[in-house]
């Protein structure tokens, strides 16, 4: 599973779109990075930038234009109406998939290390980076903004974390650090009125309501002891929010900022804004998502919302997103498209999966053919993935099953292992092929000298490794299904038991299939004691799988 971080550096340069695509140009150089937006400004004179890709891969595309931005921005000619300190302003790093906020703040470091050294620019490290409490909030460091930095350097407690404890008098001085992913986000009520979309939205939002005397809205504002503001507190902490009307919609809308979607996740964003809509009799439409978001947040969101109906949530990807759009009505405004709407969706669209994205009849063809992939490895691992996905219809007819009803979540939760070990026997439906294709590959380098023979001879073993721990990989995977089968053969809904069944012969049938590819790769290898505990791993694996083979079929003989 990828690794994945998106980063939104702000850059001092919002009007003059050569110097903008000079910049974005050299993030779009950088192999592992996609620019997902590039969003200018004139009246900020301040250009946000959004790219994702995974993080050695994106901490080289920042360095890059962070470099050619102060080799183009001068900050002593920069005016915009956007609190700003240097060429590159701010460059957060966002964790969106498979990596912690941990790991991101590393990365970040990494990242602010180098330009400090390199590009003699003072880093700031801020946000969940910050080495300094005063540096979490990006103002206290940017305050003055460039025109007072120099004198700001002057003071014994202002330093930055890397790079020179002066300012760099054009390209000003960067903050960079790690944070979470906000997601603007806007909920659609049925009213024109712009105060009760603001009433809405003092009851959701962390910030709440301004407290006063009797009347709500004509009440003195009443204050503490030290004379500041009281405030009751909305349902939604890390939520930032107010009411306005859209005309070209027509219509009142809840406008939202979440901050910290591990604090309050999307889906209870929009729970409290029903809750808040009906009290106030209003009532919510529908919804609209600006921008982007990570995959996991709409999974949650389907996901909370099949439990409240009391279904199983071991379906398929697709289906979980549609429960979340529907009940959440994202597609009321304009259509919501997956593809084009989830980041981890925009980037698979980049990568090539010839196989996967093959009609059943074009699959068969291309393995007919005289082309030598697919192969015995890549049909092992879809025939696992059949296999695995038959144990998975088991346990979501269980789920569903009449009088079965306060068992639902027992057989979603086996479903929901069923469908990650699908998604991830589907995966190496291509890998198979792309590992075969890295042997072809390496035999295809030059061998003219001495040299170059050895470094062809390390490429064709490095590559023959990876072939035998691919299909190695398919068969552990497709082990661990038969696991699930059984248990499906033994509690599931007997009517599908013989489903159970052909699942278990599918899998134990893509292990025994990959044991082969297994063998005849180690064929190819030098290292000795690598191919003798391959095998004997091979081997344990295979006899566990026919083992349960075997204990399925009886229990399937037994029911039918």
């Amino acid at each position: 599973m990828k690794q994945l971080i998106e980063c939104v550096p702000n850059f001092s340069e919002g009007r003059d779109m050569s110097i903008i695509k000079q910049i974005t140009d050299e993030i779009e150089r950088i192999e592992g990075v996609k620019l997902l937006d590039v969003d200018p400004g004139k009246a900020t004179n301040r250009t946000v930038v959004t790219f994702v890709g995974e993080p050695d891969a994106v901490v080289e595309a920042a360095y890059q234009a962070m470099k050619k931005a102060a080799d183009l921005i001068d900050m002593r000619q920069h005016s915009g109406e956007h609190p700003r300190m240097g060429a590159t302003d701010v460059c957060p790093f966002i964790p969106i998939a498979n990596i912690t906020m941990e790991e991101t703040v590393a990365y970040s470091k990494k990242l602010g290390e180098r330009v400090g050294a390199d590009l003699g620019i003072p880093i700031f490290l801020y946000e969940a980076s910050a080495t300094d409490a005063r540096w979490k909030n990006l103002a206290n460091i940017r305050s003055g903004e460039y025109e007072k930095m120099e004198s700001k350097f002057k003071q014994d407690d202002y330093n930055p974390d890397y790079g020179p404890n002066k300012l760099n008098v054009t390209a000003g001085v960067t903050a960079i650090g790690a944070r979470d992913f906000l997601i603007a986000y806007n909920v659609n009520l049925n009213t024109t009125s712009t105060r009760r979309a603001n009433s809405v939205a003092f009851d959701v939002r962390e910030g709440g309501r301004v407290k006063r005397e009797g009347n709500p809205i004509t009440g003195k504002i009443m204050t503490g002891a030290n004379g500041e503001t009281l405030r009751e507190a909305g349902a939604c902490k890390a939520v930032k929010g107010i009411g306005w009307y859209i005309e070209e919609y027509g219509i009142a809308q809840v406008s939202m900022n979440l901050t910290d979607i591990k604090v309050t996740p999307f889906h209870i964003v929009f729970e409290e804004c029903c809750k808040s809509a009906n009290a106030r009799g209003l009532r919510v439409t529908g919804s609209e998502l600006v921008g982007l978001m990570p995959l996991k947040v709409i999974l949650d969101a389907g996901k909370y919302f099949l439990k409240k109906q009391g279904r199983s949530t071991g379906i398929a990807e697709s289906e979980i997103i549609k429960i979340a759009v529907k009940t959440m009505g994202l597609d009321e405004l304009t259509p919501f498209d997956p593809n084009k709407k989830i980041i981890e969706y925009l980037l698979a669209a980049e990568e090539a999966t010839p196989l996967l994205a093959m009609t059943l009849p074009d699959f068969a063809n291309e393995t007919a053919s005289e082309s030598p992939a697919p192969g015995g490895g890549s049909i092992a691992a879809y025939v696992g993935a059949l296999g695995v996905s038959l144990g998975t219809m088991v346990a979501n007819l269980s789920s569903h099953k009449r009088g079965w009803d306060d068992r639902w979540e027992e057989f979603s939760d086996y479903a929901e292992v069923g469908q990650e070990i699908k998604d991830q026997l589907l995966y190496m439906v291509d890998e198979d092929t792309n590992s075969f294709n890295g042997i072809m590959d390496a035999f295809r380098l030059p061998k003219g000298s001495a040299a170059e023979k050895a470094t062809r001879q390390d490429a064709i073993q490095d590559a023959t490794k990876y072939a035998v721990e691919v299909p190695l990989n398919v068969m552990r995977t497709a082990l661990k299904s038969m696991e699930m089968i059984q248990k499906m053969a033994e509690i599931g809904n007997p009517n599908s038991v013989t489903d159970a069944g052909v699942g278990a012969l599918c899998a134990r049938t893509a292990v025994y299939s990959a044991y082969l590819n297994v063998k005849i790769n180690l064929g190819g290898l030098d290292d000795k004691s690598y191919v003798e505990a391959t095998l004997e791993k091979a081997n344990a694996l295979l006899k566990t799988a026919n083992e349960t083979e075997k204990r399925v079929l009886e229990i399937v003989e037994s029911k039918i």
